[in-house]
C-alpha cells in the first residue's frame, strides 16, 4: 500500500477512470502528497508519534516521560498534544497560562524545565470546556499546531495521538513527516488486536515504528517487593516478536508517578523504565551532539531582583550550557528603555527574562520577541537562577504594574 492519494482522488485507486492501480501507476498521476510544511521560524528535526489502537493505556504518561528524559539529556524538546478532545499534557506539566501569539503565529508555553508545549487547553478559557467539535475540525487544528506554531529550534518534536484510526490519526500521518512511530499498550488480550491496528496503519502509511512499550505492566508490592500481575501475563513480547519490532520498556502501576502527574510535577519523575526507548531514540533518530544553550536576563537591584522590570536600567545575564553557568555577567540599558527594552535584550540574545512585577505591555513586547518570561519571582538573584536550573523556582505568576509598558 502507499501512503499517499493519488491526484485523481483515490488511495491506491482501481476505479475504471484510472485504468489501474494509483501505486503502479495505472491512471497515469502521480501521487500526490498532503505533507504540510512547518512555521517558516522553526527547525525541527524529529517528529515522533505516541499511538495506540484505543484510548486509555497511557500515551500521555508516555508521551511526558519521554520528552521529560529527552530534555535531561540537553536537547531542546517539544510536545504537540494531538489529543484533541482529551487534551492532558498541560496538567502533567502543570502549565496553566494560556497562550500568546502575534502576527507572526503562536507560540508554545514552556514547563519549569523549558520544554515546549501546545495544547488546544491552553487555548479555552476553562480547562474542563468539552471540545465538541466534528473529525474535520479537530484535524485542523492539530495541522494548525504544526503549521502556525512558533516552535522554534526543537530537536525532537513528540506528539500525544489521539487513541484509534480515524481522522485525527489520518490527517497527521499525512500532514506532518513523522520520523516514527512509538506504539503505546497494555497487558490485557484485547490489547494485542488493538496494537496489531496501529502498527499495519503505520506501516500502510509507510511510517517507521520505533518500538512499542507496555504501560500498566505490573504493580510493585510495597511490603514484599513481589511484582504482581494485575492484568495477568505480558503479552508484548510475543507481540513484538510478531511484527518485528523491539520492546521499548515495561511501565509498572506506580502511585507515585500518578501523584506527581497529578499535582502537573511529571518533570521531577526519577526512573529509567523508558531507558531503552530513550537509547533507541538517539540511535536511530540521531541529531547529532546537542550543546543545548540559553541566555538569562535578570532584572538588577543590587544583589536582588529588581521590582519594576520596565524602568530597572541594570540586567545581571547568565549564559547557561546545558543546565550549567557558564558565565554571569552585568548588562547596562545605558538609560530606561521603557518600551524598547524587550526589543534591546532580543538584540543581546536573551532567550528568557526572570523577574518580579511586569506590565502588560512589556510581557507582550517580550513574547513577540520570542523571549520567555518567569515573573512574579523576588529575592536573592543567585538563589533564583539556581531554582530555575534545578526546577524548583517558585513563580507567583505575571504580577502586573500598570505604568509599564
Amino acid at each position: 500500500m502507499s501512503d499517499e492519494v493519488c491526484s485523481c482522488g483515490g488511495t491506491n485507486c482501481e476505479s475504471e477512470s484510472c485504468g489501474g492501480s494509483c501505486s503502479s501507476g495505472g491512471c497515469g498521476n502521480e501521487p500526490q502528497s498532503f505533507i504540510e510544511k512547518t512555521h517558516e521560524l522553526n527547525s525541527i528535526k524529529r517528529v515522533i508519534g505516541v499511538v495506540s489502537g484505543k484510548g486509555g493505556v497511557g500515551k500521555s504518561l508516555v508521551t511526558s516521560t519521554l520528552a521529560v528524559m529527552m530534555n535531561r539529556r540537553g536537547y531542546n524538546v517539544g510536545v504537540l498534544d494531538a489529543d484533541i478532545t482529551g487534551p492532558s499534557i498541560p496538567k502533567v506539566f502543570g502549565i496553566n497560562d494560556r497562550i500568546q501569539g502575534s502576527d507572526l503565529g503562536m507560540y508554545p508555553q514552556k514547563s519549569a524545565e523549558g520544554i515546549s508545549v501546545m495544547s488546544v487547553n491552553l487555548l479555552l478559557d476553562k480547562d474542563e470546556s468539552p471540545v465538541i467539535w466534528r473529525g474535520p475540525v479537530i484535524a485542523g487544528v492539530v495541522k494548525q499546531f504544526w503549521t502556525d506554531v512558533i516552535w522554534g529550534d526543537i530537536d525532537y518534536l513528540f506528539l500525544d495521538m489521539p487513541p484509534g484510526t480515524g481522522d485525527v490519526p489520518l490527517t497527521v500521518f499525512q500532514s506532518i513527516p513523522l520520523d516514527g512511530i512509538i506504539i503505546v499498550s497494555s497487558p490485557q488480550d484485547l490489547v494485542s488486536m488493538i496494537v496489531k491496528k496501529a502498527y499495519n496503519m503505520a506501516k500502510a502509511m509507510n511510517i517507521p515504528v520505533l518500538g512499542i512499550v507496555e504501560n500498566m505492566s505490573y504493580l510493585r508490592c510495597p511490603d514484599c517487593g513481589k511484582n504482581i500481575k494485575i492484568f495477568g501475563e505480558s503479552k508484548v513480547d510475543s507481540i513484538a516478536e510478531k511484527l518485528g519490532i523491539k520492546v521499548l520498556g515495561k511501565m509498572p502501576i506506580d502511585p507515585s508517578v500518578a501523584e506527581l502527574c497529578d499535582r502537573g510535577e511529571v518533570e521531577k519523575l526519577n526512573n529509567d523504565y523508558l531507558a531503552e526507548a530513550v537509547s533507541t531514540i538517539e540511535k536511530k533518530l540521531d541529531v547529532g551532539k546537542v550543546i543545548k544553550t540559553l541566555k538569562i536576563a535578570i532584572p538588577t537591584d543590587g544583589t536582588n531582583i529588581s521590582l519594576h522590570f520596565g524602568k530597572c536600567e541594570d540586567f545581571t545575564v547568565f549564559d547557561i550550557e546545558n543546565s550549567v553557568i557558564k558565565s554571569k555577567t552585568m548588562l547596562s540599558t545605558e538609560g530606561n528603555l521603557h518600551g524598547l527594552l524587550p526589543t534591546f535584550l532580543s538584540v543581546k540574545g536573551i532567550n528568557a527574562v526572570i523577574a518580579d512585577s511586569m506590565g502588560d505591555g512589556a510581557k507582550n513586547n517580550l513574547i513577540k520577541n520570542n523571549i520567555e518570561i518567569i515573573s512574579g519571582v523576588s529575592g536573592d538573584i543567585d538563589q533564583a537562577i539556581n531554582a530555575y536550573l534545578e526546577g524548583t523556582l517558585q513563580a507567583a505568576g505575571t504580577k502586573s504594574a500598570e505604568h509599564e509598558n
